[in-house]
């Protein structure tokens, strides 16, 4: 009797092409995530280490980034589940195979990447007075808080545990209910000018009316405005994998997002320009502020996956190697980049040269971290990368069934 929590479901699409625009624009998204980060070393915002050059103007360039990146990050990696989906053969191998693929290197993260952060926070914000070892052992496995800060924590990890939610989320719908009709649904709806209109009501909703000024918590269950950015954001990028009217429509008016999106950041530029700093913003503006926000978050990634379409849909030998170095990637870089401008403090370097030798840094450790972490078996998992297959195994399997 065949398993129908395993077997595909009767009414799946026939396999997806793979678009090797969406694999470069989700390779560009987490190598731009990179530079963000450490741009917030930079920023007046709260990060867990700043460096002496901190300054406003840095917020210009920023803003250019920090409405639509993670919503990106979250459409593209939609995008790519749909195809994991189809890989996995049903339901229940896809659940199991997603949790191996997130949760074990989440929770690696969170007990060995992560803990640096927290502790270098300690140490230049509170006056913690302990080494890294000591703060590990007594104080980081707390759960609990110290001055003020959750221990243990997932920092930078908190995507991965989102995305994790979502994706199980995603299974439990494709468990209960037949897919084809919602593809049906989504694109009628995204096969148009809806692909631009639907999604920018929604997030003029949310920041409108809804969480008007409300921040990211990244806390999981104290966190409405992320989940209702996010999870749409997610739920688009799995529809769209399989939606030829939708990427269409995206194809016919990606120019017209990216215009807007250009003006919503000048909107937002112009009023950082205004207001600086700690100034806040005119009460009567902020509406005007937010709308700009919202126009310029779903504008550019409406654009930036045309671009891809347009100009990235082919393939390269480099390709499947900096596909799979992403997530490992993403796993280090935060970690090195607050240890980095935390260690070259006592060095005093100018600006431009403490910048360069970040980047840089972040960069070589980046590719160290995923380099070493594929070549040693047990930590390939933990890492976020498919265990390594024995080169044995074929022939073994061939010789049995002869």
């Amino acid at each position: 009797m065949t398993n129908t929590a395993t077997a595909p479901r009767p009414d799946a699409a026939p396999p997806i092409a793979r678009h090797y625009g969406m694999d470069w624009l989700r390779i560009a998204a987490f190598a731009l995530l990179i530079l963000y980060h450490i741009g917030l070393v930079y920023a007046p915002w709260n990060f867990h280490v700043k460096s002496p050059h901190v300054a406003d103007w840095v917020v210009v360039p920023m803003l250019a980034l920090n409405a639509w990146r993670l919503a990106l990050l979250f459409v593209v990696s939609g995008y790519a589940t749909r195809a994991l989906l189809r890989r996995a053969g049903g339901v229940t191998a896809f659940a199991r195979n997603r949790t191996m693929r997130l949760v074990v290197p989440l929770l690696f993260g969170v007990i060995v990447v992560v803990p640096p952060q927290p502790w270098i926070e300690l140490v230049t914000k509170h006056g913690y007075g302990f080494g890294l070892p000591h703060f590990w052992i007594h104080d980081y496995f707390r759960f609990g808080t110290l001055d003020g800060l959750v221990l243990p924590t997932w920092n930078h990890l908190w995507f991965v545990g989102y995305l994790w939610v979502y994706t199980m989320a995603l299974a439990v719908l494709i468990a209960l209910v037949r897919t084809s009709w919602l593809q049906r649904v989504f694109d009628r709806a995204f096969g148009g000018v809806g692909v631009l209109v639907l999604p920018l009501a929604w997030l003029l909703a949310v920041h409108l009316r809804w969480f008007p000024m409300r921040g990211e918590t990244h806390a999981l269950f104290d966190d409405p405005v992320a989940h209702a950015i996010y999870l749409p954001a997610f739920l688009f990028g799995f529809g769209l994998a399989g939606s030829a009217a939708a990427m269409a429509a995206i194809r016919r008016w990606w120019k017209v997002a990216g215009l807007a999106a250009i003006a919503g950041y000048g909107v937002k530029a112009a009023a950082e320009l205004n207001w600086p700093g700690a100034i806040p913003i005119a009460r009567d503006f902020l509406p005007v502020y937010l709308s700009a926000h919202s126009v310029q978050q779903w504008g550019a990634i409406v654009a930036l996956i045309g671009l891809a379409d347009r100009f990235l849909d082919r393939d390269h030998p480099r390709r499947t190697m900096l596909t799979e170095a992403v997530f490992p990637f993403y796993l280090i870089h935060q970690t090195i980049i607050v240890a980095v401008v935390w260690a070259l403090r006592r060095f005093a370097p100018s600006a431009p040269i403490e910048f360069a030798i970040t980047l840089a840094a972040t960069v070589a450790g980046c590719w160290a971290f995923y380099l070493a972490g594929r070549r040693i078996g047990w930590l390939r998992p933990l890492i976020g990368l498919r265990p390594r297959l024995e080169p044995r195994a074929m022939p073994a399997r061939v010789a049995t069934q002869s």
